[in-house]
């Protein structure tokens, strides 16, 4: 299976797998671009997966079930008004191409219904886990999202980390102001700059690189719970307060 990142808007990325034949694509928020690349390869769209409502994910479904009529797997919620099968946590579903079996894992947070879909060390997780980062908290509460997260961080450590925005390097500047000078964080972002200098995407990332320089999913560390005292000027008691005040503070960055 081919693993493909089809970019979109200004920092989208629309996760596509597919075997040389027919494809799937995760939260297709514009069509255009995932119709120029199965006809330039001559692929046949087989399935979409979506993580949550926000527009810039399922803004291309409609055309893409118009023209492909291939299935939409959604969570249940009514903002997302094309849901061929309604997913839910831990659900197993057969995906193709190649009927692939995807772990659904309910991760809310950045909205109440968001899921992610795991399979064979591949995780399309939307906007819950960025790398060096996370998502917003539209809807969901710290607590929420921090379970999640640990959901996620969980996973086995060579999953690749496919997110949904090319936000890597603006993390890890954000990593930095909690942990200046940090070599393991500085060294990242010089592979990250090579990256994208040479026009390749950051992603995907992987889990044991998340565990290791994600701030948002080492809340229980010293140093970063140290940080997030300094910025909002009060003892935090448990790990939610601290990715609370974390949270907080990269909303203001």
């Amino acid at each position: 299976m081919n693993l493909i990142p089809i970019p979109a808007f200004s920092d989208n990325y629309l996760w596509t797998l597919h075997n040389g034949q027919q494809a799937l694509v995760v939260d297709p928020g514009d069509a255009a671009p995932v119709v120029e690349y199965l006809q330039k390869n001559q692929l046949d769209l087989a399935a979409i997966l979506i993580t949550h409502h926000h527009a810039d994910h399922i803004g291309g479904v409609g055309s893409l079930k118009r023209l492909y009529d291939c299935p939409v797997y959604a969570p249940d919620d009514p903002r997302i008004p094309i849901r061929d099968v309604i997913v839910a946590d831990n659900d197993a579903i057969q995906v193709s191409p190649g009927e692939k079996t995807f772990r659904v894992m309910a991760v809310p947070g950045h909205t109440f219904t968001h899921v992610a879909y795991f399979t064979d060390g591949l995780l399309f997780c939307g906007d819950t886990l960025f790398s060096i980062g996370c998502g917003r908290l539209f809807e969901g509460t710290p607590e929420q999202m921090w379970h999640s997260l640990q959901r996620l961080r969980d996973l086995p450590e060579d999953t690749q980390v496919c997110c949904a925005h090319e936000y890597t390097l603006s993390n890890i500047d954000f990593a930095l102001a909690v942990l200046p000078g940090d070599p393991a964080l500085l060294a990242y972002k010089k592979i990250v700059q090579e990256r994208l200098r040479a026009g390749r995407p950051s992603l995907p990332s992987r889990i044991g690189i998340e565990r290791a320089l994600n701030p948002f999913l080492n809340c229980h560390r010293s140093d970063i719970r140290q940080a997030a005292e300094r910025h909002c000027g009060q003892p935090l008691n448990d790990e939610v307060a601290v990715f609370a005040c974390l949270r907080q503070w990269k909303d203001q960055f």
